[in-house]
């Protein structure tokens, strides 16, 4: 297996990044190393850090493009089978970058529209590509930052989080899936009030409602998160992914669709090698090795 490490601060396209990865040329450092965001992909698990510490990692144009350049690149790499999200710094993310909206308040609007086009781009991407996502929690995570981390399959947090639904403080709606994706953790009403009151969870309120999986103290917590991460890379990525696309359709579809959409993705991940193996270990009392195939 090839080990691939690369920092997602350069200034290349999606399109061009594309073309590096299928050329397994992956390999990028800048003479600014603290360009929002490094990846870096061992053990068939792709480590994603937001490193924007010193202003608490904002969400801004930079940011927004950045992430969307890493998750295009993750999404068609055979190599990543997890991917885990942490953040450097005292917080996980403050959310929207006030100050880039103060300097152009007339341009807002357009100017949104363009974050946006690329936020949520990476959010969709993140979402519907195969292999799982494991994050880790801590500090203030506001915004769209609570939407990023809530976002992945299993979100473990340290005991110093607090959950911020910051939107309304300033007059704004929500962003970054935060409408979906917090419906999906806590339910619709739940979803609702956390952004309608701008709400503050700590860590004990976001596992108990659901928000987050697990919390453990701020010496662990990454650890933990690790842990997991490792053993859905060491899993079978196509049974993930089928799965993670299923949950994605659970509570638009009418109970009949759902159920065929199960017998299909059943289906496909049955004739997978993966299946074919892990069938002939169990018939052998062996533990199966998977391959992400």
């Amino acid at each position: 297996m090839n080990e691939t490490s690369f920092r997602a601060d350069n200034g290349l396209t999606c399109a061009a990044n594309l073309v590096n990865i299928l050329t397994n040329k992956m390999f990028w450092e800048m003479d600014m190393p603290f360009e929002r965001l490094t990846v870096d992909i061992r053990d068939r698990l792709a480590r994603l850090e937001f490193n924007n510490a010193v202003r608490g990692n904002p969400i801004e144009a930079l940011f927004c493009a950045k992430v969307c350049d890493s998750a295009t690149m993750l999404s068609v790499d055979p190599a990543v089978r997890c991917e885990g999200v942490t953040a450097m710094g005292d917080a996980f993310g403050y959310g929207g970058d006030i100050n880039s909206f103060v300097g152009d308040i007339a341009g807002l609007p357009a100017n949104i529209k363009r974050w946006t086009t690329t936020l949520h781009s990476a959010v969709a991407r993140l979402q519907r590509m195969g292999a799982p996502v494991v994050a880790a929690v801590h500090g203030i995570c506001a915004g769209g930052m609570t939407a990023l981390a809530a976002g992945a399959d299993i979100l473990v947090a340290a005991q110093d989080t607090k959950l911020f639904a910051a939107y309304t403080g300033i007059g704004f709606s929500c962003d970054a899936g935060s409408s979906i994706i917090n419906a999906r953790r806590i339910g619709a009403e739940r979803a609702r009030r956390f952004l309608l009151l701008g709400q503050t969870l700590d860590a004990q309120a976001v596992v108990a409602c659901g928000l987050t999986d697990e919390v453990h103290d701020t010496a662990h917590y990454r650890a933990r998160a690790e842990e997991i991460a490792l053993r859905l890379a060491a899993g079978p990525t196509k049974a993930f992914g089928g799965i993670r696309h299923l949950m994605l359709s659970v509570l638009g579809q009418p109970p009949k669709t759902q159920l065929e959409l199960e017998a299909q993705a059943l289906s496909r991940t049955s004739g997978s090698k993966d299946a074919a193996a892990a069938i002939a270990a169990f018939t052998n009392r062996a533990r199966p090795t998977f391959r992400g195939e």
